[in-house]
């Protein structure tokens, strides 16, 4: 697993919704990961800084900005991929299919009142 030096949880937010969407216009990529534009826009010019991802204008419509991964932070998909089995592996450990059906379930409605 690769060294991933100064990367926190939010940037982690960040890269699993453009490793799922590949191209995410800034206030999207903002509303996916339930952060202000403001905030969102820091931490993408971080990953940008490290080469994880590059900012475009949006073809269509320049006054968007369009966020997507470099080869870099594609290549970080497998070890993401690994760091959340064995989180969830670590979570659920005790808990039957059942049970993690009725507890998604649950938080799925408590997000949707939110």
């Amino acid at each position: 697993m690769r060294q991933m030096e100064g990367l926190v949880t939010s940037h982690g937010d960040i890269l699993v919704a453009l490793f799922n969407h590949a191209t995410l216009p800034m206030s999207e990529l903002a509303r996916i990961i339930s952060r202000e534009k403001p905030t969102v826009t820091v931490l993408v010019d971080k990953l940008v800084s490290m080469g994880y991802v590059k900012k475009t204008r949006d073809p269509e419509d320049s006054r968007f900005t369009l966020v997507s991964l470099t080869p870099v932070g594609q290549a970080l998909k497998p070890d993401f991929e690994d760091i959340s089995k064995k989180l969830l592996a670590n979570v659920y450990r005790g808990i039957t299919e059942d049970e993690k059906e009725v507890l998604i379930d649950i938080l799925v409605r408590i997000k949707n009142n939110l």
